[in-house]
């Protein structure tokens, strides 16, 4: 990178920071913007683009963690439990059913592929991304306990899908090696373990800064730091015994929220913060090095799966899934068109190239083209539908309980 791309991108993220609010209200995001930006960047060749994708993986990776300790840390757990039934609906129906939706239709679109390239896209593109959708997931208008479903089910699924990922990849470097009776249990202990971690580092981190703060222990213009760290700390603590990470980042955030105390809400700002920060650069590097390569490798067959994976194929199962939960049609279709794809799927794409090499490019052009539409096209309907659904239950009788109110 050399000066000028350099003074390029910390000019976009002043500008950024000086008219977001006003450019939110024109419903353009932070992420179509960067991505604009990157793909300025690459297109002028400012911007080398990396040698291997180990830095950038990195760079994703880091900002997914941040971004679902601080959205967990905002949920209070007292709510998920009165309301469970609905989580479990659609992280125990609909996911799997939005995987299994995706992999037919992509092994039957691009059946040259095979069988293990379609089910590593459909998983790569299972996880949905809410800070996609911050206008959603931000705004008052919208009740309360749909703002909570569509963030903890887009907090866990990552993690849930993250085992159906692996054994794609497994399977595409080396078939043969594969013992299909092992991969279940495998992913069932690493999804407990991860969510056993985090809650400890969470609970443990949460209640020692707590403590520290009576004895003005800790100076308050560094605890923001602490919680950064502890975030990471979660996520690297679950890879060490080889658990999943992502859960254990998520589950750490719901333990802090409970355990760190009134200043908890303060110090998780810090944290939002450098998240916010990091997925800029995310996005811009996103339309820099992988826009390029996308436009290279898309096709009409590439973009209409792109387009049935953030509709039917998320829809439906969603759908399916609260048949008897006792949501109105509205609210049904409200939550299955935000679905986003983001970081999640991006992390995914990247580990699969950083092991396979060439192999999948096709497939991470793919899962590119599903997050420039989801970008695109959830960017600039979140805050538009978000009033019009907000306003549409606002005018229903009844509507006002204390579930859905509640913040």
């Amino acid at each position: 990178m050399d000066v000028t791309a350099a003074l390029v991108i910390a000019g976009s993220i002043f500008l950024w920071g000086v008219l977001s609010a006003r450019l939110q209200r024109a419903d353009l995001t932070a992420p179509i913007l960067f991505v604009a930006v990157g793909a300025v960047v690459g297109g002028m060749e400012l911007l080398d683009a990396p040698e291997g994708p180990e830095g950038l993986t990195l760079l994703v990776e880091v900002t997914l963690v941040w971004v679902l300790f601080s959205d967990a840390a905002r949920i209070p757990v007292q709510t998920i439990r009165r309301d469970l039934a609905p989580y479990v609906r659609l992280l125990g129906v609909g996911l799997p059913l939005t995987v299994l939706v995706g992999w037919g239709l992509a092994w039957w679109l691009f059946p040259a592929a095979g069988v293990w390239v379609a089910l590593l896209v459909a998983a790569a593109l299972a996880p949905t991304d809410a800070a996609l959708g911050i206008p959603v997931v931000t705004n008052p208008v919208v009740p309360a306990r749909v703002r909570r479903l569509i963030t903890v089910e887009s907090g866990l699924n990552d993690g849930i899908v993250t085992p159906v990922v692996m054994l794609a990849i497994a399977a595409l470097a080396a078939e043969e090696e594969l013992s299909g009776s092992s991969g279940l249990g495998d992913a069932v202990v690493s999804l407990a373990v991860g969510a056993v971690v985090g809650a400890l580092c969470g609970l443990v981190g949460g209640r020692a800064l707590r403590w520290a703060r009576r004895r003005d222990w800790a100076a308050e213009d560094f605890a923001g730091i602490a919680v950064l760290a502890l975030a990471l700390i979660a996520y690297l603590a679950a890879l060490a015994v080889g658990a999943n990470g992502f859960v254990a980042a998520f589950c750490a955030g719901l333990a802090f929220g409970t355990s760190a105390g009134p200043r908890g809400p303060a110090e998780l700002v810090f944290v939002e913060q450098s998240a916010g920060l990091v997925g800029l650069l995310v996005w811009l590097a996103f339309g820099a090095v992988a826009g390029p390569i996308v436009l290279d490798l898309v096709t009409p067959t590439m973009v209409l799966y792109a387009v049935l994976s953030l509709t039917l194929v998320r829809m439906v199962p969603v759908a399916l899934a609260a048949l008897g939960a006792g949501l109105d049609r509205g609210t049904v279709l409200f939550i299955g068109w935000f679905g986003p794809r983001g970081l999640a799927s991006l992390v995914f794409a990247l580990l699969a190239l950083e092991e396979l090499g060439p192999e999948v490019d096709r497939a991470v052009a793919l899962i590119g083209v599903t997050v420039l539409l989801s970008v695109v096209a959830h960017g600039l309907t979140a805050a538009p539908l978000a009033l019009r659904y907000g306003r549409a239950r606002a005018g229903r009788s009844g509507d006002a309980s204390p579930t859905d109110t509640a913040s």
